[in-house]
């Protein structure tokens, strides 16, 4: 009897730790994640996203979400010191936050004039507000370099950087690199800062630290400086303190390619004749900018049926420059001209068989090589200022020097 009550005993503790193992878990449910934009979250309402379409206005747009006429003149006259209604544009992205009740009235209206601002117009009180606001900003700090696998904006583009920084980085350099040169295989260096708005969505570049690039086995520094503290006009200029900043651009034309230099003897591709060619020709699409290499007096425009529509300026007691076969002039004669204003855009007026300039130069009333002349160069750091310059650029020429292994 005994052996009876233990077997039943021991079926009836195997029964029960069966059923104890075989509970049903309970299911944890994981909290939905709180959306929050423009600083509303967005579970409190019914949100619609959408651009603005041709044709559409802030008053159509409204009056789409059941507000009458009257009630949207009252809406425009209550926030125009803080918002003017006209401003919007054709493609710009807006946010609806409607009620979640029965009627899903207009609750806010949020403008995004671009990617870093916004305009928050509030319906839910009795009187409309208007304000605006600006996303958080972060700043990222980023070095790249190696060795040039090809143009400058494709180097920066294998690299997600935007390719406004190369157009950036030529008028820095652009005294002292013909980036027309730059070969594959020579060695650059950046470092520089990018914004991304909220920490996370890519905004270009905010500023340039330090750079270097490898041009005819030399390597060229460019350190931003400002010897004003108060003025907050940057300059740049080598390791040295040495101003990037010449007298002359190198050329009147960004990004081109040279098709002609200067030779005593050339054969002429339109007169098929033998004849010296006192200029340098580049050659770029009909309609590129041109640029006067250095400030001056424009002496002379016109046209001639071998040069084409040219313009000639005199920049001192000793040096002048023409721009030949324009298709079009934009300065007159007489007119003052800053160091790479555009005076004209690239054509094939004239003796020419494709669109390019012929860029002359001349030195105490004679033609000469622009490209083989010393031109004089701007003012360099002295002083106090050199000190401050040279323990400032310390550390980043550290780095630099670091990227390209100088």
């Amino acid at each position: 009897m005994k052996q009876v009550l233990a077997i039943i005993t021991l079926l009836f503790l195997i029964i029960s730790c069966n059923k104890t193992t075989d509970k049903i878990e309970p299911k944890i449910t994981k909290p939905k994640p709180v959306k929050i934009e423009f600083g509303f979250n967005y579970a409190d309402y019914n949100v619609i996203n959408d651009t603005i379409e041709k044709g559409q206005t802030f008053g159509s747009i409204i009056q789409g979400q059941n507000i009458g006429n009257k009630q949207v003149y009252s809406i425009v006259e209550q926030i125009k010191d803080s918002f003017n209604v006209r401003n919007i544009r054709y493609h710009k992205p807006y946010t609806l936050l409607r009620s979640k009740n029965k009627t899903n009235d207009l609750q806010v209206f949020i403008y995004q004039p671009d990617a870093l601002s916004y305009y928050v117009i509030d319906l839910r009180d009795s009187v409309a507000k208007a304000y605006k606001k600006v996303k958080p900003v972060t700043l990222k700090r980023k070095i790249i370099g190696g060795i040039l696998k090809n143009s400058l904006s494709g180097t920066l583009g294998n690299e997600s950087v935007e390719t406004a920084l190369a157009s950036r980085i030529t008028k820095i350099f652009a005294w002292s690199i013909d980036f027309f040169k730059l070969k594959k295989g020579d060695r650059y260096g950046l470092i520089f800062k990018e914004r991304f708005i909220n920490d996370s969505i890519y905004n270009g570049v905010e500023e340039l630290e330090a750079a270097f690039f490898e041009y005819k086995g030399k390597i060229v520094y460019a350190f931003p400086f400002e010897q004003d503290t108060t003025s907050g006009k940057i300059e740049y200029y080598d390791d040295e303190g040495k101003t990037l900043k010449n007298l002359f651009l190198k050329t009147p034309i960004k990004f081109s390619r040279i098709t002609s230099r200067f030779t005593s003897n050339r054969f002429h591709p339109v007169q098929h004749t033998w004849k010296a060619h006192k200029g340098t020709d580049y050659a770029a699409p009909t309609g590129t900018p041109i640029s006067t290499t250095a400030a001056g007096i424009v002496e002379t425009t016109g046209y001639t049926a071998g040069n084409g529509n040219f313009v000639k300026v005199k920049h001192n007691g000793t040096y002048s420059t023409q721009y030949l076969h324009m298709s079009r002039i934009l300065v007159k004669r007489g007119q003052r001209v800053t160091q790479g204003q555009t005076i004209g855009l690239v054509g094939s007026t004239g003796l020419a068989t494709g669109p390019h300039v012929c860029y002359r130069f001349w030195k105490n009333g004679v033609q000469v090589d622009a490209l083989k002349l010393n031109l004089p160069t701007g003012e360099s750091l002295t002083g106090r200022n050199r000190e401050r310059f040279l323990k400032q650029i310390e550390p980043l020429k550290r780095e630099l020097d670091s990227i390209g292994n100088l």
